[in-house]
């Protein structure tokens, strides 16, 4: 975290030139940036030099969403409230019979934050809460809304696999024994069968978790303590990385590092690679460090603290020359400061075809950037397995239209449903979205 007592970005900072992040009178998004946006090599060989932007930082205000307001998706696709009146959902399970379970947790207030809720709703109590919802006549709309889990320390990733549910907390992964149809997760019955270094720098206490499709291996994302080292890298142990355990917590081993803050995962439906979308570092430009999406080879290297995109070195880091040799260059950059926090590949074709091959990816949005990035949901269109074309707007209307930056929400973590249609959370709308296809796919 930058200094609080640095200067700032003045809130009221115009957003003529806005380039990542579309209006909501409008809906529409302008096209994203291609020198921050694509193949990986192509943006590493045209970043811009490192400047110091310590001193940006630009939180927008988040005003709440209308009652006839909603995101704006493509022409074809309704948008409608799934869930709202949840206290900051961040992320989603979707059980084998169709239940939904939402993880409903925030970081913990700042040390100088007098307010109970900062401006963007992220710092402060922490609900620590999975609520369930289950649809019972298939309408698009939960029937029924229950707690499910309370008291957990800041839940996040769930899986379900067989018999058991696992939840990753922020200082480690539980698993509990689960039966269908269950309304109640049987706490006193849980197991912790994980340690994890627990927090992190700005929101990076976040853990998820998934299983292999053979449900063999579990992998566990943990991001850094820091930014870029500057606490030192003993605390790094274990951190920026996937782990990978078995589903009784054994045989822990880092599968791969270097991520800084992976968050989202999930395996592409044709080949079958386990893939992560990662936030890159802070502080050295507007347009540096694109944050990104990738494909994860087991053993692989991408660079934090020491290098980004390849062999670009970061300067404020003890020289690791071996590690900046092994770094590899990210299949696919999603815009610096963007706040990649989830991908997902949608399955089935229940969507139309030039939204049905591919990934979606939610951009949470930034703050160390002069003009706000991301604050939507873009697709990134697949073939054969990798990506294929330009990225391009999805779900947008997150920015109110105004002469100051302010939010009605932040898109936060997508999935699909079995119906085929798409859930996000908006983490600080206090919603969960539902996008579907109304047409003939």
């Amino acid at each position: 975290m930058p200094d609080p007592r640095r200067s700032r970005i003045l809130l009221g900072l115009v957003l003529s030139g806005l380039s990542l992040a579309c209006t909501a009178q409008a809906g529409a998004a302008p096209p994203l940036a291609p020198s921050e946006f694509g193949p990986g090599t192509a943006v590493a060989a045209q970043l811009p030099a490192p400047a110091d932007t310590s001193d940006i930082e630009v939180r927008p205000p988040v005003v709440g969403w209308p009652i006839d307001r909603t995101p704006v998706a493509p022409e074809g696709f309704s948008v409608t409230r799934y869930a709202e009146g949840l206290d900051y959902p961040r992320w989603l399970h979707v059980l084998a019979n169709g239940d939904v379970l939402v993880a409903e947790a925030r970081s913990n207030a700042k040390s100088d934050q007098r307010e109970v809720l900062n401006v963007s709703r992220s710092h402060g109590p922490s609900a620590n809460r999975i609520t369930l919802l289950r649809d019972v006549d298939g309408d698009g709309t939960p029937d029924v809304r229950k707690v499910f889990a309370v008291g957990l320390n800041q839940p996040f990733g769930m899986q379900q696999l067989g018999d058991w549910l696992y939840v990753a907390v922020t200082d480690g992964v539980w698993r509990f024994p689960y039966a269908d149809g269950e309304t109640r997760l049987r706490q006193d019955a849980g197991e912790k069968i994980l340690d994890l270094p627990a927090g992190g720098y700005n929101n990076h206490w976040t853990r998820n978790v998934i299983a292999r499709p053979d449900g063999r291996k579990l992998y566990v994302t943990v991001g850094s303590a820091s930014n870029n080292g500057e606490f030192g890298l003993e605390v790094e142990e274990r951190r920026a990385a996937i782990l990978e355990i078995d589903p009784d917590g054994s045989n822990e081993r880092i599968f791969a590092s270097g991520l800084r803050n992976p968050n989202g995962i999930d395996f592409e439906p044709r080949t079958g690679a386990l893939w992560t979308s990662v936030n890159e570092r802070d502080l050295i430009g507007d347009a540096l460090v694109p944050d990104y999406i990738t494909s994860v080879q087991d053993g692989g290297f991408y660079g934090w603290p020491y290098a980004y995109f390849g062999r670009n070195v970061d300067e404020r880091v003890p020289a690791r020359p071996d590690l900046v040799e092994r770094t590899l260059v990210p299949d696919f950059a999603v815009g610096a400061h963007t706040s990649a926090l989830s991908l997902h590949f949608p399955r089935g074709d229940r969507f139309p075809a030039p939204w049905r091959d591919g990934a979606f990816v939610a951009l949470h949005g930034s703050w160390n950037r002069s003009e706000l990035a991301g604050y939507q949901v873009i697709f990134v269109p697949f073939e054969d397995g990798r990506p294929s074309g330009e990225a391009r707007p999805f779900l947008t209307g997150f920015v109110r239209d105004g002469a100051e930056p302010e939010v009605y929400g932040r898109p936060t973590h997508v999935i699909g449903l079995g119906d085929g249609s798409l859930l996000l959370t908006d983490d600080a709308g206090d919603t969960v979205w539902r996008i579907a296809y109304e047409g003939d796919s």
